[in-house]
């Protein structure tokens, strides 16, 4: 069996060494991969547009692909290539812009009744400068668009506010993601993610996760692709995961199936607590990264099964191991923003399972970092204590220059 992976992280890393784990035998391709990707498979090049990489699929005879990055989603490339006859994982366009449009995705919300932050949409930058002018409550601003995980602001006073509104509709930091913003009202509380499974008739919800998004400590900072996660989430108790269920997955479930979003593939609910009480604050229309490497080595159950699932029209069960997990980000220090690439790293051979490389390169027989996220180290255990415990343990055999990690992952 043949299968590409479309993306070039720690997430396509993780996928494709479940996939392994499950089956030896397969034959993994990545576009565009990386080092770890490299090893475990082959990554190709030079295919500049999705039909391009529906055109490899259609001649290599690939099985399945499955899409792992969300700018991938948002070119179309899962109705080209079900327009070829390939079976692919994933949303068609119009479903996916409940990632890749926040106001369709708030809309959608309000539509189905689904709890959600009070917000304000602007297309005109001194609109939205007069309304945080006027405004004297923290708020949250968001591009319209993707901007991989880093266009949310939170924003406690009107500076930072404004800050934030020059940089997205001013600077252009998003580019034209930032054409139109969202403004919504800040919620205190616990973020949860909830990544699952939607096979085109039922959500089927993976274990609660908690990623850590800013750059820094105690949650400060500029936010990045995710520095961190651990599952399960501890504030995810049965009385949440019951409201989350009834007021949040079931009128998902209802507004996809009457509004043809349906698809096959990965739904994350981006989710807060607050006051006993659940919100959801963003749709991602694949598998959230570092979640996934949190997840992956939990789940017991066989990723390829359960993807071959809905292919056969089966129905889809997953079992997990009754362990927690931790996984920290190695980052290259200035990220989110300039950073340095290049850095020869050492210790990666003394590294034990499970860790993914998410921009790391091989050359003459050295790694070196090649992105702003580097590694991403697990640590599995009875406890988030222990599986903290056994990460950060690992985290201590690997150095490389301008090396960057959040020391609180799990506290």
């Amino acid at each position: 069996m043949k299968i590409l992976v479309l993306g070039s992280g720690g997430r396509e890393h993780a996928i494709g060494k479940k996939l392994l784990e499950d089956y030896h035998s397969i034959h993994l391709y990545f576009y565009p991969g990386n080092g770890g990707t490299s090893i475990i498979g082959k990554n190709i090049e030079n295919y500049h547009s999705a039909l391009d990489l529906g055109f490899f699929a259609k001649k290599n005879a690939i099985d399945i692909t499955i899409v792992g990055s969300e700018t991938f989603l948002l070119e179309g490339v899962v109705d080209i290539f079900q327009n070829l006859g390939l079976k692919i994982v994933g949303p068609h366009y119009l479903a996916a812009k409940l990632e890749g449009n926040r106001i369709f995705a708030k809309s959608f919300m309000k539509k189905y009744g689904i709890p959600t932050p009070k917000y304000e949409v602007f297309s005109c930058y001194e609109k939205a400068f007069n309304f945080l002018k006027r405004n004297t409550n923290p708020v949250a601003i968001k591009a319209n668009g993707i901007a991989a995980g880093k266009g949310v602001f939170l924003a406690h006073n009107k500076n930072d506010a404004i800050k934030a509104l020059k940089n997205i509709m001013i600077k252009k930091k998003f580019g034209e993601s930032g054409n139109q913003i969202i403004i919504e009202e800040f919620l205190q509380g616990k973020e949860v993610s909830i990544i699952s499974i939607f096979n085109g008739k039922n959500i089927i919800p993976f274990l609660s996760a908690r990623d850590y998004k800013k750059i820094g400590e105690n949650e400060k900072g500029l936010n990045t692709g995710g520095m961190g996660a651990i599952v399960p989430n501890p504030y995810m108790k049965n009385s949440i995961w019951t409201d989350f269920k009834k007021n949040i997955l079931e009128p998902t479930l209802e507004g996809l199936i009457l509004e043809k979003l349906t698809f096959f593939g990965f739904l994350y609910f981006g989710l807060m607590i607050t006051y006993e009480k659940i919100y959801l604050l963003e749709y991602n229309t694949r598998i959230g990264d570092p979640e996934a490497q949190t997840l992956f080595p939990l789940m017991k159950s066989n990723f390829l099964n359960i993807i071959q699932s809905f292919f056969k029209q089966k129905e889809i069960f997953i079992d997990w191991k009754k362990l927690c997990s931790c996984c920290v980000v190695l980052s290259s220090r200035g990220y989110p923003e300039k950073y340095e690439i290049g850095k020869i790293i050492a210790g990666l051979n003394s590294l034990k399972e499970p860790f993914y490389i998410a921009g790391a390169k091989k050359e003459q027989e050295k790694w070196i970092t090649s992105s702003g996220r580097v590694l991403n180290i697990v640590g599995i255990g009875n406890s988030i204590q222990e599986a903290r415990k056994k990460a950060y343990d690992q985290v201590k055999k690997i150095q490389f220059d301008n090396l960057y990690f959040r020391k609180d992952i799990g506290l």
